[in-house]
């Protein structure tokens, strides 16, 4: 048999508590040779706050999902199944269906963890047709209208009144406050 990344439904806010039942279930019921990992995938988010502050914090990709590598068979299946807080395997008909091995890095790719480095996504309250005052930077204490947000890149495209006329002006999210 192959050791493969299968992935559970569990009820969301509850993949810690399983993935701590499922620990214990592994060892209490002699699973250790069947049940080789099990994965909650999160990544890093940047939140600016108010005042332009970053909060860094941990958040779930697929909240509600639990990855977990085992070898398939009917103990095994059983002993997942049935722990607290799963709901099932996702997969056809109730037949748990196997990650790709591309699947399963794309989704850790996304974490961070496959690679080793930590990934890090910015997001910010900004909405287009916002008003806001420019923190820092040579157009610091400049008030701007944001006309296009990219959380992806960090950055908020800004009109700025310059000289009586509009001009857009790229900047990141901790250069700008809302108004």
């Amino acid at each position: 048999m192959t050791k493969k990344w299968y992935v559970l439904h569990t009820y969301s806010g509850y993949e810690n508590k399983v993935k701590k039942n499922l620990e214990t279930r592994i060892e209490t019921m002699g699973l250790e040779n069947n049940v080789f990992g099990i994965e909650i995938p999160t990544e890093m988010v940047t939140e600016i706050k108010e005042g332009g502050r970053r909060v860094e914090s941990e958040k779930k990709v697929f909240p509600g999902y639990v990855l977990v590598r085992m070898e398939l068979d009917d103990r095994s299946w059983a002993a997942v199944r049935n722990t607290p807080g799963v709901t099932g395997f996702v997969g056809a008909d109730g037949n748990p269906a196997p990650l790709t091995r591309e699947e399963y890095n794309k989704i850790m790719g996304r974490t961070g963890k496959a690679k080793g480095d930590k990934k890090s996504v910015v997001s910010s309250s900004l909405e287009v047709g916002q008003s806001i005052k420019v923190v820092s930077g040579p157009l610091a204490e400049f008030d701007g209208v944001v006309s296009e947000v990219s959380p992806d890149a960090g950055k908020v495209k800004v009109m700025v009144s310059i000289f009586g006329r509009e001009t857009p002006v790229e900047l990141s999210f901790d250069q700008v406050a809302k108004i």
